[in-house]
């Protein structure tokens, strides 16, 4: 697990919506909000898809995330 310094609780439960756009929505307003980029975003393990991750941003499981939340910040 890599521990998060800054991070933001972000709830999507849209089901159209694929875990990447999501992952991608939640990303946009956290560099709108604190001006600077994550790097790492916990999501339960019933969502998780390792394609999700990228080489800027880390897509991990956790069963202590609520389903439908992205916990999303900079480790």
């Amino acid at each position: 697990m890599l521990p998060l310094r800054v991070g933001m609780l972000w709830f999507d439960d849209r089901a159209d919506c694929p875990l990447e756009a999501k992952i991608e929505r939640a990303a946009r307003r956290y560099r709108e909000k604190y001006g600077r980029v994550p790097n790492v975003c916990y999501v339960h393990p019933s969502v998780f898809k390792p394609e999700a991750s990228t080489e800027a941003l880390k897509v991990i499981a956790r069963t202590d995330i609520l389903p439908h939340h992205l916990w999303i910040g900079e480790a």
